[in-house]
């Protein structure tokens, strides 16, 4: 009898087998296929790469011409296990021309990612061993979902409940991003957010408290109030004073990807442009970016904005394409419970999402994401623990 083994069960197969120490995680880490795509390689390197890629034992595309050089420079994708490229890498890093010894020590970093974390202003720290889980709590009467919206007294029950659930973070916020949505004044948004996070952080001393705001100042009396982490739709860009409050104070900061402003999103930009390449390019060269100013990449988390200023068709190709960013040095948070793409395909309200928001974080799960942000806790924890048992 032959039967096929999926990549989830073949690391209890192995075990079942008694090998000799140490021999499961050889065989398992041959087993796995490591797709990475490679952006303006210089030609020339690319055929380089190719052909040793091959010899290796491995697998390289290349674009139709790229053999005559037709281009300067060329996107190539590689197929190989960890052994493949440790071989590709010896090769390249001998080779002083076209960048390729550059291609190999990125290579070399790619294939070695430390232990993802989050280090918290009091110290503590956050790890990502599985896929967190983040409730929100607006503190509004307009976001897009009626059933989040909440008065100062049932944001702080909500809290109680949502903890009780198992929720490992609190998203507070106190302004609609909804497309169409009013901006209010920034009293306006202390007044709502501040008092509750007071209240939370003193009933739940251990609670992990996340603002949503653009603006500085909200975010500045959030953090005296008890937040932890800063949850930046504009990714810094909203207020110019918002980047040096988290550079200063080492806040950690969530950087989501968005196209136009909080206010008024530019949606379905340029349906033709690589949005998994927009969003992962742009976000790691700001994070990178972040980095040469002195803040820590462990203070750094990554969102790459499903609905801000995307079409239904740049949201599905990013939450496919979810690894090329969930596989990088930044821990990443998902955030697209019953948004519009769900109610797009499935022609749905909001408060008939929930089935989808799901399945959205069985992709979370599958991918690699470290977070996902959610309205529903209860379900989406108990469908979380589900998947990661089967994982």
């Amino acid at each position: 009898m032959i039967y096929s083994i999926s990549r989830a069960a073949l690391l209890h197969e192995l075990e079942r087998l008694h090998m000799a120490s140490g021999a499961v995680d050889i065989l398992q880490r041959k087993s796995e296929i490591i797709p990475f795509k490679l952006t303006d390689v210089r030609t020339p390197a690319g055929n380089i790469i190719k052909q040793e890629m091959l010899a290796a034992g491995g697998d390289c595309a290349t674009p139709f011409g790229s053999i005559t050089c037709s281009t300067e420079v060329e996107d190539i994708v590689l197929l190989g296990t960890e052994k493949h490229y440790r071989r590709l890498m010896d090769k390249l890093k001998l080779m002083p021309y076209f960048g390729l010894a550059e291609i190999s020590e990125e290579l070399k970093s790619a294939l070695s990612r430390q232990q993802k974390r989050t280090v918290l202003s009091d110290g503590r720290a956050i790890t990502y061993d599985r896929c967190l889980v983040m409730g929100i709590i607006n503190v509004t009467p307009d976001s897009f979902y009626a059933g989040s919206r909440r008065d100062a007294d049932s944001a702080v029950e909500t809290a109680g409940c949502m903890l009780e659930d198992g929720a490992d973070l609190l998203d507070i916020g106190g302004e609609s991003t909804r497309p169409g949505s009013k901006p209010v004044s920034v009293d306006t948004e202390i007044e709502r957010v501040v008092p509750v996070i007071k209240r939370i952080r003193s009933l739940y001393p251990e609670a992990v408290i996340s603002v949503d705001t653009w603006h500085a100042r909200t975010a500045e009396e959030a953090f005296m109030a008890g937040a932890d982490i800063l949850n930046d739709v504009t990714a810094f860009s909203g207020d110019p004073d918002m980047e040096k409050l988290a550079l200063d104070n080492k806040i950690p900061s969530i950087l989501v990807h968005s196209f136009g402003s909080a206010a008024s999103p530019s949606y379905e930009k340029d349906n033709d442009i690589d949005i998994v390449r927009e969003v992962v390019g742009s976000l790691s060269k700001q994070a990178n970016g972040l980095g040469l100013k002195g803040y820590p990449a462990e203070k750094v988390i990554l969102d790459p904005g499903i609905g801000f200023g995307k079409s239904r068709a740049q949201d599905l190709e990013l939450l496919k394409g979810l690894e090329a960013l969930s596989g990088g040095a930044y821990p990443v948070l998902l955030a697209a419970s019953r948004k519009r793409v769900i109610g797009d395909i499935l022609d749905l309200p909001t408060e008939e999402r929930l089935e989808g928001s799901l399945a959205i974080a069985a992709r979370a799960v599958e991918s690699g994401c470290s977070m996902i942000r959610v309205h529903d806790v209860r379900e989406t924890i108990r469908f979380i623990k589900m998947m990661e048992a089967m994982k």
